[in-house]
């Protein structure tokens, strides 16, 4: 009996060590590898992606081919450190089980610079992912990124935002019912509108911010005309977040009472479900011809 309690004790002995031993590898494992995450994303030190760190072989699991080796991997995460500035890289929480990591992170930054091909846009990319990380000898082996690629493809402009149709149909129907304080609420505070040239309303282009555009615009649509709408509006999506409408004027002038029933073409581009740009084309022909009756 006294030899099978010394055998049990010595085999939870050897257990416990044995836990320990691999708790403290998962925890010197999380600890270099945020460390080195941190460097090599927030401080740009690229030079961190070396043999020291990462495993000859190291792979990152991507689509339609993996990326593979220390300088193909050096060459992919440069995109990151070289095409954005003003970068923050968190890891939000990171938890391991043996020589598996699974990390959830989050990257902000501004696209200053040449990304996978992508020229600067200026624009601000807020985005949130998990990966799963292979580790080897206390070195990172293997990593698969998982993200909402079509957010951070909106961010960047390159897929436009889906609900920026909807954004521009709502202005219009807005617009028709007299609710001009809901169409100034998505206007950007430094939105650029551009009436057509040769439109009397062209005089105090480009308006900058909703008051200009109220003052400068639907204040006058207002007082010139008994009643003015837009009909037959088709609203097309384009790239880069902008939408295309074609439609037409409806009006009636106050000091004439000549009608109007005149084609139009607006050009919108919008950022962050605000509008931020606005140009209009016009038959101003018949405008000004109805004006001059």
């Amino acid at each position: 009996m006294k030899n099978s309690i010394k055998l049990l004790s010595i085999a939870l002995l050897v257990f416990l060590t044995a836990c320990n031993n691999s708790e403290k590898q998962v925890q010197n494992n999380i600890a270099m590898y945020s460390q080195t995450w941190d460097d090599i994303i927030n401080e740009g030190n690229l030079d961190l992606i070396n043999d020291t760190n990462f495993t000859e072989d190291i792979t990152l699991i991507s689509s339609p081919e993996n990326v593979v080796g220390i300088d193909a991997f050096k060459d992919y995460y440069s995109n990151f450190v070289t095409g954005f500035s003003d970068i923050e890289f968190s890891i939000v929480d990171v938890f391991g089980q043996g020589d598996k990591l699974v990390k959830h992170w989050h990257f902000k930054g501004t696209h200053s610079g040449n990304f996978f091909g992508i020229p600067a846009s200026g624009k601000k990319v807020d985005v949130e992912g998990t990966t799963l990380v292979k580790m080897k000898d206390g070195k990172i082996a293997q990593e698969q990124d998982f993200m909402d690629n079509m957010v951070f493809l909106q961010q960047l402009g390159i897929v436009s935002n889906p609900e920026n149709v909807g954004i521009i149909d709502g202005i219009y129907k807005s617009f028709n019912a007299g609710d001009i304080p809901a169409v100034l609420a998505v206007l950007d505070d430094n939105v650029e509108w551009i009436e057509a040239e040769g439109n009397a309303y062209a005089d105090g282009n480009p308006y900058i911010g909703p008051d200009a555009v109220l003052n400068g615009v639907f204040a006058r649509v207002g007082a010139d005309y008994e009643y003015f709408n837009v009909v037959d509006v088709n609203l097309h999506e384009m790239s880069n977040n902008q939408v295309l409408a074609t439609l037409r004027y409806n009006g009636k002038l106050k000091k004439n009472g000549a009608t109007i029933d005149t084609q139009v073409a607006h050009h919108w581009t919008l950022n962050d479900g605000k509008v931020t740009g606005f140009q209009q084309y016009v038959d101003t022909k018949q405008l000004h011809d109805a004006n001059n009756k």
